[in-house]
């Protein structure tokens, strides 16, 4: 079976014509097969895995590791996060930090942010209402997850700015020594949050967290405790940006679905799901990394640590899984797609993502009935990198 021979796609040499879309590449990397070589644009070598079934089997398989010291030295793969987090954890760890934060983090605490989601966004299209046009991720995108997650954390006094450029660099930049700089100064502003809630706690998950003890007593420490902090303030507002964002833009570019959705919104729901499916905010998920061999297809990943990569996007595009996937269709039965992942891994903060969209996207719309992109959808810069699919910016007039 072939291993190494498997010639080496490189994805950075595609340049910004792949940044901007992935998908026909993804589409003809797949009809050869389920798993290819390849160049990361950040410059590290990986396997990517593309198709649904191949994609849904990976991201459920304890064959591949999360954690990070489990990656090939030669790799050079450090952590970005400020401490622990479950996304770079396995079992046994992984299920001990999932249930002391899952004991905390409920369906009921996220449907009771659903009148203060509401109340953030009505006040963000109050503020952009008057000047007629926006950037729809500075001026809504980002600053309505970023204020709900900080809410439900209690930091209130975040420094937004900071945080978002700590953030994008982090996540999508393709500098190895910005990201890390960037991981540092946020960690080291998550230390000083952290012992602020500490000293004043209050209703607020993070308080809840910091107290949070299982029948046994057992509690996160300090670096769990930091892992923790920064995976909710950066999973719980990445995402949800670029879900709004992508699913703006993909309504907007599909005015037969747009007027369908404003003519009436019990679609909402399915329209959620279908920009998750269509154009999700992760082009893939955080790195795994093999601990024996694994075959996909006929392809042999050996063990010892190689990088994979599911193809998230892919999946959701794959043709024997989704019919004319290609189309975006707000009535299509959607669910079953990967935009969250699948098996233990599976996104936590998924009702808080879906909540927040529905409320932003039924509220933008209502409020703007004449919302109109305001630039070429082609000359649209996008997040750099594998991770985070969204547009830097998105130009809207009304």
């Amino acid at each position: 079976m072939p291993v190494h021979d498997t010639p080496t796609v490189d994805l950075a040499a595609l340049g910004e014509n792949f940044t901007r879309n992935p998908y026909p590449v993804y589409a003809a990397l797949r009809a050869q097969g389920p798993v290819h070589r390849i160049q990361m644009p950040e410059g590290r070598p990986a396997w990517l895995i593309v198709g649904y079934e191949a994609g849904r089997a990976a991201l459920a398989d304890p064959r591949l590791a999360k954690d990070f010291r489990q990656a090939a030295p030669d790799l050079a793969v450090r952590r970005i996060a400020a401490g622990v987090t479950m996304l770079s954890a396995d079992p046994p760890l992984h299920t001990r930090l999932r249930t002391l934060v899952a004991r905390e983090f409920t369906p009921r605490r996220v449907e009771r942010l659903a009148p203060r989601v509401q109340e953030i966004a009505d006040g963000l299209l109050d503020a952009m209402a008057p000047a007629g046009r926006a950037d729809l991720v500075d001026a809504f995108a980002f600053p309505l997850p970023i204020a709900v997650i900080c809410e439900l954390l209690g930091v209130p006094f975040l420094d937004r700015d900071s945080f978002r450029a700590w953030s994008n660099t982090a996540l999508s930049g393709t500098d190895p020594q910005d990201r890390v700089d960037a991981s540092a100064a946020m960690k080291g502003y998550l230390v000083r949050l952290v012992a602020d809630k500490r000293r004043r706690p209050g209703d607020d998950l993070m308080s809840a967290l910091i107290h949070a003890a299982d029948e046994d007593g057992d509690r996160l420490s300090e670096d769990e405790l930091l892992g923790m902090a920064w995976l909710l303030l950066v999973a719980g507002h990445e995402t949800t940006v670029n879900l709004i964002s992508n699913g703006v833009l993909a309504l907007l570019t599909h005015p037969a679905q747009l007027d369908a959705l404003r003519a009436d919104f019990s679609l909402l729901d399915g329209a959620v799901e279908e920009m998750l499916r269509y154009d999700g905010p992760l082009e893939t998920p955080t790195y795994r990394f093999t601990t024996d061999a694994y075959l996909v297809g006929d392809t042999v990943i050996p063990g010892g640590g190689e990088l994979v990569l599911v193809a998230l996007g892919d999946a959701d595009r794959d043709p024997a899984r989704f019919a004319d996937p290609d189309r975006f269709d707000i009535r299509r039965e959607s669910r079953g797609h990967l935009a969250f992942g699948h098996g233990i891994h599976y996104c936590l903060g998924a009702p808080l993502a879906r909540l927040e969209a529905r409320i932003a996207l039924r509220s933008l719309l209502e409020r703007f009935p004449g919302l109109r992109l305001d630039a070429d959808p082609e000359a649209l810069t996008w997040r750099p990198g594998m991770l985070i699919r969204g547009p830097l910016s998105l130009p809207v007039a009304w």
